[in-house]
């Protein structure tokens, strides 16, 4: 009588542990905020202005932005599992975290600067239409005849860029309080690189090569 208890015992807590491994932890994407953090940190960094910023309303005079408001934590509602409550970050704060976060990751501001040191050869090559800019944020040869020896370049800066994304997916795992998992970066990595491709082919120039988000290029 005592092994079929334990068994059965063993059976719900083995039944009980199976179904826990197919529970996933969703990860709620705030597209509209990495963008504009994207877009800040080209202004910092490469001095590519994107979208304008709303301008705040000035406070009273003589009181503080936020004074006798209650604290709340910007990260309130994604403490609760499967449930959509992170919308209600608040959006300029959220922004302004996710900068705050890439900017103080050593890999990610080295490799803005590296960015920032071959705009000039890149400009030439889109400008060319030797290269164009893809719908998951890198660059892509568009004419191998022409590209002759600076397919280098081409392929630093494609790192650079793989590098900035995976600084917001992790950016966005931290702030989030998610574990850093193949799963959980998996969520946000590719998400990230289309939001950075937005940002990049925003502030293209007329005659840019730009790959759309159904895979076909075209002209700006």
């Amino acid at each position: 009588m005592r092994t079929k208890t334990l068994s059965l015992i063993l059976a719900v807590v083995a039944g009980f542990v199976a179904s826990c491994a197919f529970i996933t932890v969703n990860i709620y994407f705030p597209e509209k905020e990495v963008k504009k953090a994207f877009q800040t940190l080209d202004e910092k960094y490469l001095g590519q202005e994107g979208a304008k910023k709303p301008v705040p309303e000035p406070s009273p005079a003589g009181v503080e932005p936020g004074a006798g408001e209650k604290p709340q934590s910007r990260l309130e509602g994604i403490r609760w599992p499967f449930s959509f409550a992170a919308v209600a970050w608040a959006a300029e704060d959220l922004t302004g975290d996710l900068v705050a976060e890439l900017s103080r990751m050593p890999e990610v501001v080295k490799a803005y600067e590296e960015m920032k040191g071959r705009l000039p050869v890149l400009d030439q090559l889109r400008a060319g239409g030797i290269v164009g800019e893809t719908n998951q944020g890198l660059v892509t040869v568009r004419d191998p005849t022409r590209i002759g020896d600076r397919q280098g370049v081409v392929d630093a800066e494609n790192a650079s860029r793989k590098t900035v994304i995976t600084g917001m997916a992790r950016a966005i795992l931290k702030l989030a309080e998610k574990p850093e998992t193949p799963d959980t970066m998996g969520q946000v990595l590719g998400k990230a690189a289309a939001t950075y491709a937005q940002t990049r082919q925003e502030v293209a120039r007329p005659g840019w090569w730009i790959q759309l988000a159904n895979g076909r290029w075209v002209q700006k």
